[in-house]
């Protein structure tokens, strides 16, 4: 199965990233899954002018990430809180492929703050159906990210591991199961 983890905070020294670097690392060593991080960082999209509906339909500069979006099995989704809601750039990212019928998606908040982003979480389990993916009621809401995680999203806080572990068992039943062609295996 091909995981994509979207980083969605465009902040240079984004606190929620360390999230989805130890996702990947984690889920990486636990199946034989290919698991990859789509960083907002990384690509200057434009505001939306047009949705990407093909790799070929796609500009030049974005076919790299066209082919990663329309290659992915699943997709777990790492962002901030911006205002009680998601990054606007994981939404503009998302809403120049808009399409991803029958593809899980894991939700992951993280803040500095006492609450983790848990509003932004109930925001993305209204986009994601819009989308026409289907998501994890399982998340995981990160409260105090950065005493959690450090720069190089190593844990340093073992008693969130259950939390962690219980996401992404939860994701990776639910995207095993929207894919049962697909064969797990855990190391």
């Amino acid at each position: 199965m091909n995981i994509e983890i979207i980083s969605g905070s465009p902040r240079k020294d984004s606190v929620s990233n360390r999230v989805a670097l130890f996702l990947k690392k984690y889920l990486t060593e636990k199946t034989s899954h290919t698991v990859n991080i789509i960083d907002v960082r990384e690509w200057n999209l434009p505001l939306l002018q047009h949705v990407f509906m093909s790799v070929d339909k796609t500009p030049e500069a974005y076919k790299p990430l066209a082919e990663r979006m329309f290659a992915a099995d699943a997709y777990i989704l790492v962002t901030p809180e911006y205002n009680g809601s998601y990054s606007p750039a994981l939404q503009n990212l998302l809403d120049h492929f808009p399409k991803q019928g029958h593809k899980a998606f894991g939700i992951v908040t993280a803040s500095p703050g006492a609450m983790g982003g848990m509003r932004s979480s109930q925001q993305l389990l209204l986009l994601i159906p819009a989308l026409f993916g289907i998501a994890s009621p399982y998340m995981l809401v990160t409260p105090m990210v950065d005493k959690k995680f450090d720069a190089e999203g190593n844990l340093t806080d073992p008693s969130f591991e259950k939390n962690i572990e219980q996401f992404t068992n939860e994701f990776l039943w639910l995207a095993e199961s929207v894919h049962p062609e697909i064969a797990p295996v855990y190391n």
